[in-house]
């Protein structure tokens, strides 16, 4: 656990957090990054049990890896998590006196990969509930405006939970009683849509409620994110109507309980 504060983000980019659900970091993580590059092709070499990897409808060969919940188990990640200002600036966009990690995803999207990571948000994916929560995208590869992850700027103030699906369309809950995310790619001038072109050790920082997505890769370079993600002082257990995205099969825990435990530790307190 760090303790104190290094003014790392300014108020306003914490104000615009909160209204727009999203914001642009320029040149945070630099230090880190050669080290999580290298943790990703050590990931690579021996995913874990969660590890999923997506291959092309079209029968191309490039493909999608991702992983879950492996930050503890390679140094790249772990010192990007624990020796980082990632934890101390989480807490403050929150605005908690807290910030607990919830868990990382690996994302390596290979050169030519068709897949495209369909318009959602990631708070109905989870066991943890609470309105303190951001998640970082961290990308350790150049990535233009057109081939980066768009975000719906205030959609975490719409109130809703939108059915979760997994990346090949499947419903992440059987009979799952909300409605679907609507048709953004269709309806693109009526939402306010933000992106940016990003560099090595840039982030973007986001609410658990904000709607995005991410277009396919069709250049001739990797693009290869890491996505850390965390909860402040009012986040809860939660149970959700079947297996959530990351699973955590072996966790006991209570409906509405303090979201605590050694899967989660407590990495800043002010």
């Amino acid at each position: 656990m760090r303790l104190g504060k290094t003014g790392v983000v300014s108020e306003s980019t914490i104000d615009s957090f909160h209204n727009d659900g999203v914001v642009f970091l320029k040149d945070v993580f630099g230090p880190w990054v050669e080290g999580v590059r290298e943790a990703i092709e050590q990931n690579k070499a021996k995913p874990s049990w969660r590890e999923r990897t997506y291959r092309p409808e079209d029968g191309g060969e490039a493909l999608f890896f991702q992983d879950y919940c492996v930050w503890p188990k390679f140094p790249g990640y772990r010192s990007l998590v624990e020796t980082s200002p990632m934890a101390e600036i989480a807490a403050r966009l929150m605005r908690s006196s807290t910030a607990r990690i919830f868990h990382d995803h690996i994302l390596v999207k290979e050169p030519g990969n068709s897949v495209v990571t369909p318009w959602h948000h990631d708070q109905p994916y989870y066991l943890v509930e609470g309105q303190q929560s951001v998640s970082f995208w961290v990308p350790l590869d150049p990535v233009p405006r057109e081939r980066s992850i768009e975000y719906v700027a205030m959609s975490h103030r719409w109130g809703k939970d939108f059915r979760p699906k997994r990346f090949d369309g499947s419903n992440l809950y059987p009979d799952d009683p909300h409605e679907g995310v609507p048709d953004i790619d269709a309806n693109r001038d009526a939402f306010d849509i933000r992106g940016w072109a990003v560099e090595p050790g840039d982030a973007v920082a986001f609410n658990f409620r904000t709607l995005h997505g991410a277009p396919a890769n069709t250049s001739a370079v990797r693009r290869r994110v890491v996505s850390i993600r965390w909860v402040g002082d009012d986040a809860r257990f939660i149970h959700r109507p079947g297996m959530t995205s990351p699973d955590f099969p072996d966790l006991q825990y209570e409906d509405g309980a303090a979201f605590e435990g050694d899967d989660f530790p407590l990495l800043y307190s002010d």
